[in-house]
């Protein structure tokens, strides 16, 4: 059955023709590929010109029936032979076979880019990414069509919960609930788009899109030859400058007005020919810069540039740049490998894209790219150009400036990123200084000339284009204008910190837009590399949180407070063991808790992981607020919050989260049809702005940053007591910035710490850190400056206060760090006996013993650094001349002073070790006996009296004459008597024969012997 197509949708798509602006269908359904084909019919009807080409993304299948598969196969047979009839085929099958489509897979959407079509169809809406959206859109011209395809839903609202398969990435272990708040706003905002009309698969145009009810021809002002005002004033100027060379040949490939006279600019510079300039082109995607700049080359060879240097974050992003430089030369009647020749990287990295041109029809000339972070090699170099000067860290960008001709190029807003405002930073100082005389010395781009041009008509479609205001309303792409003035700086003590409502900043509120675009502002503002994907990090991802500083606010006026400061934080860590020794095992780290896993990898320890922890993922301050104290004050409110200083809530309360759950949505989807439904922003939301003392934080162990590392950086972390403990050793290829990652413990009463010190259960990991970081300054951070190799270590150099007898930790023996010979060494070097390169052998020995806190010698800060460049690092004093500013023979006077302190030192224990280590005689104490002399010889005699005594009483004890007794003898007694007559003997002696046997008597006689012995030596003692 035939069905005729609403009025109004082919008025949307001629109006969009005549006008040269784009035009969103919104369509709904399963039969939506049905429609396409009449759409595209009603496009090639308004369009005078060959039907326009069609783009056509989809995630991984384009979801044809096999039966269409199979027609789509027998038509591509038949239009091989020639035997297609055109009236028995199906016209979607002849459609997708001899449309002119380009199919693309959204993983493969960069392939895109420069590229433009008449229609754009984008499928599989779970697979869309801001990124994509904006990257597909931008390629569609004035007057085209894009159509996005949806599947059958009962009602719009059920968008909101939509599982998007970017939410994967968003869900860690512990937060696992993804919200919608993108989808809301994304609906919300097609919704009040008047270039765009939602519908349902029978192409009935939805209430939702009330704007819709009436709309009638556009009428365009064109003149006689159908040339609009812009185009007529583009083809006076080309007729002006027809006959001059080479602005008339080059200015005839201009599209707009704005790019020929950017032309003219580069070519006036140019044929200038004062080096000291700068020229500087700033406009959003899609207006012709890159095209101008390589336009403007071209003219710079022509004119006789020999050393052109071409520059940008990646060899891709010149490669619409390289394309016309070779259109220039086409104009200029230049011939390939006649007259120049295009070389292509065989670096696979770089797919195949232009990196040199060399060009011989004159003399010998060179168009050569290098990385931004080479800019040694600009030697000879007449004219640097830098392009996606944004994405670019401004201190390269800054050593990239000389004295040579620079033409900057850099995109204030887009899809693909924008960095920290060049034009609030570098340009506004290229300004001012520009003003200054040039005897000005002060620095490399002191006294340069600056000549500042903007872009602001599209070549792709007209001016004032709805879809371009959408889409950059809806990812907050021309965010930079949205920075207001703020009259006046409160002082950084009266700021408070607020949690923001993200139901509430999402909600497509007036008021929640406004601040959410101004909240967009300072991170455009504040930082190298932004994309529209953040946005929908910051929406959707469940464990992301969002903080503002704000002054004093004043609740009698009805507007909104200026923003000082933003921070986006993000919950991590609550990891089981079994995930952390898993991932350790297979060797890769899941997506989200970045901390958590990366301290997992370093230390091997996984226990950390099982902490909860936050990582502050971006912190953006106010361009007129920098350097004020205001990030400082943010960052110390979120630790006091954090650690529970702010919060008066009781634990014993019920924690009233402030962000709502989303089943109200499908409620909602139940209460009305698709045909009938009619959606406006919710009105029971909470307030976008929660003061932190009404809010309960949540338990944390730590808060830790992951960040690009610079000077500036870094010193602000270390200024708020956070540790490093990782840096990677390769840097970022787009920055040319290592990967820093830093932590600081909070107060909590779940973990046992010892001591005082203020990194409590973090400090011996810091301390291996250190060590590591020590060894590696020699190889991986080599040419690391030095100032930032200092905050790093962050060594104690005064010595001055601490009890060295009484503290631990420092070296106790020579031995383990200088052999005898290296300290005869060293001895000989203080003493001016041999050259400095004598201790190179040990100077890094003797560095890292300091600078892990192993020699408490006092240096100064001049001294340590010297220590650190010759020490740790191994440069050669030309460099380090260079890098301190300091002449040789100063550096010398230092690192002799650094020696002799260490010498000293070491002598001194060396000295104090010998001493410990020599046998000693014990010493003899001289003090007065407690009893005296007479007292002594008293008690002695008293003794030897008492001993006399007692045996004269032992000689006289029966028991003792019992062995004299003659037992059972009387008998030979009685006989001795008789022969001796009963008398006596003349000695008074009789001998009676004893029964005792000889051996005992020979005991007795030793017994008698060793008697008499003791009696006589007694007797000699006595008389001594």
């Amino acid at each position: 059955m035939r069905k005729k197509v609403d009025e109004r949708i082919r008025t949307l798509i001629e109006n969009g023709v005549k006008s040269r602006h784009r035009s969103m269908l919104v369509i709904i359904g399963d039969k939506s590929l049905d429609q396409i084909l009449h759409l595209r019919q009603m496009l090639s009807k308004s369009v005078v010109k060959s039907r326009p080409s069609v783009l056509w993304c989809y995630k991984d299948k384009l979801e044809l029936s096999s039966h269409k598969k199979k027609r789509v196969k027998q038509t591509k047979k038949l239009v091989q032979r020639g035997q297609l009839d055109p009236e028995k085929v199906d016209p979607f099958v002849l459609f997708l076979e001899t449309g002119e489509i380009t199919f693309c897979l959204y993983r493969d959407s960069e392939r895109i880019l420069g590229n433009t079509f008449g229609m754009c169809i984008l499928q599989d809406f779970e697979a869309l990414t801001p990124n994509l959206l904006a990257r597909t859109i931008e390629t569609v011209e004035g007057g085209g069509l894009i159509v996005l395809l949806l599947r059958s839903l009962s009602s719009l609202t059920s968008l909101y919960t939509m599982v998007m398969d970017v939410h994967e990435r968003f869900r860690t272990e512990s937060h696992n609930q993804a919200a919608g708040r993108f989808n809301e706003r994304f609906l919300l905002s097609v919704a009040s788009c008047k270039a765009c009309v939602v519908m349902d698969d029978e192409l009935n145009i939805l209430p939702v899109s009330s704007h819709m009810k009436i709309i009638a021809p556009v009428i365009v002002r064109e003149d006689s030859e159908g040339l609009s005002e812009a185009e007529k004033e583009l083809k006076n100027l080309k007729e002006e400058l027809n006959d001059d060379f080479p602005v008339g040949p080059l200015i005839r490939k201009c599209c707009t007005l704005d790019q020929g006279r950017a032309v003219i600019t580069f070519l006036d510079a140019i044929l200038d020919k004062r080096l000291q300039r700068t020229v500087a082109l700033l406009a959003a995607r899609g207006r012709g810069k890159s095209a101008a700049l390589g336009l403007a080359i071209t003219g710079a060879v022509v004119t006789g540039y020999s050393n052109i240097y071409v520059t940008a974050p990646s060899p891709e992003n010149v490669k619409t740049l390289f394309e016309f430089i070779c259109k220039g030369f086409d104009l200029l009647d230049y011939k390939e490998h006649l007259d120049y020749d295009v070389v292509k990287s065989a670096n696979p990295d770089f797919k195949k894209a232009t990196v040199r041109i060399n060009i011989y029809k004159q003399h010998r000339q060179t168009i050569q790219y290098i990385q931004p972070h080479e800019h040694e090699k600009l030697s000879q170099v007449e004219l640097l150009v830098v392009d996606e000067a944004a994405a670019i860290p401004l201190p390269v960008v800054k050593s990239l400036l000389g004295p040579y001709l620079v033409f900057l190029s850099s995109t204030v807003n887009g899809y693909e990123g924008t960095g920290r405002s060049l034009s609030l930073k570098l340009l506004q100082q290229l300004e001012e200084r520009s003003q200054i005389s040039n005897k000005s010395t002060e620095s490399g781009i002191s006294g340069r000339l600056f000549k500042k041009i903007e872009l602001s008509e599209s070549i792709r479609y007209a001016s004032s284009d709805p879809i371009e205001s959408w889409l950059h309303g809806l990812l907050c792409l021309d965010a930079t204008k949205s920075i207001p003035n703020i009259n006046r700086l409160p002082p950084p003590g009266e700021c408070d910190l607020y949690y923001v409502n993200r139901d509430t900043l999402f909600s497509y509120h007036k008021d929640s837009e406004l601040f959410l675009q101004r909240m967009m502002a300072l991170y455009v503002a504040s930082h190298y590399k932004n994309s529209p994907n953040d946005l929908q990090l910051m929406a959707d991802a469940p464990a992301h949180h969002l903080f503002v500083l704000l002054g004093p606010v004043d609740e009698s006026q009805n507007h909104l407070p200026d923003i000082l400061c933003v921070i986006q934080v993000c919950l991590e860590g609550q990891i089981s063991r079994k995930s952390a020794v898993k991932s350790l095992s297979e060797g890769r780290q899941p997506f989200g808790d970045q901390i958590p896993w990366k301290f997992c990898e370093q230390f091997r320890n996984t226990d950390f992981p099982s902490l909860s922890g936050a990582r502050i993922v971006r912190i953006a301050t106010h361009p007129s607020a920098m350097r004020l104290g205001y990030g400082s004050a943010a960052v110390e409110l979120l630790v006091r919050y954090f650690e529970g200083q702010l919060t008066p809530i009781s634990e014993l309360e019920v924690d009233e989260r402030t962000e709502n759950s989303p089943v109200r949505v499908i409620d909602a989807a139940k209460k009305a049809s698709l045909l009938e439904e009619n959606i406006n922003p919710r009105t029971d939301l909470p307030p976008l702005l929660l003061p932190l003392r009404e809010r309960r934080p949540e338990k944390l162990h730590y808060l830790g940053v992951s960040f690009g590392l610079t000077l500036d950086l870094f010193r602000f972390w270390r200024k708020h007591n956070f540790a490093p403990f990782y840096i990677s050793a390769v840097p970022n290829n787009v920055t040319g910035e290592h990967s820093c990652m830093v932590l600081k413990p909070l107060n909590n009463d779940d973990i046992e710490t010892s001591g005082s010190d203020t990194l409590g259960f973090f400090s011996p990991f810091s301390e291996e850190f250190r060590k590591d970081f020590t060894k590696l300054l020699a190889r991986t951070f080599f040419r690391m400056e030095y100032k930032l190799a200092m905050s790093i270590l962050d060594p104690k150099i005064n010595f001055s206060e601490v009890d060295l007898s009484s503290s631990s930790g420092f070296l106790s023996s020579i031995s383990g760090i200088l052999s005898p010979l290296a300290m005869e060494r060293l001895e000989a070097y203080t003493n001016n006996l041999v050259d400095y390169r004598m201790t190179a052998a040990f100077v890094d020995d003797l560095a890292r013993a300091y600078f892990c806190r192993k020699i408490p010698t006092t240096l100064s800060y001049a001294q340590a650094s010297v220590l650190l460049c010759i020490g740790l690092q191994g440069k050669d004093i030309s460099c380090i001349e260079a890098e301190m500013k300091l002449e040789r023979q100063q550096i010398m006077s230092l690192y002799m002073k650094v020696m002799k302190k260490f010498y000293k030192f070491l002598r001194d224990l060396e000295s104090n070790e010998i001493h410990s280590s020599v046998p000693h005689l014990r010493d003899i104490s001289m003090e007065p006996h407690p009893v005296s002399l007479e007292e002594e010889l008293n008690a002695a005699a008293k003794q030897v009296e008492h001993e006399m005594k007692a045996k004269a009483d032992d000689m006289l004890n029966p028991d003792h004459l019992q062995r004299y007794a003659i037992v059972d003898k009387e008998v030979d007694f009685e006989n001795a008597l008789q022969n001796g007559g009963g008398k006596a003997l003349s000695g008074g002696l009789f001998s009676v024969k004893s029964s005792e046997s000889k051996i005992e008597k020979l005991n007795e006689r030793k017994r008698n012997k060793q008697e008499k012995g003791g009696s006589k030596t007694n007797k000699k003692r006595k008389s001594n």
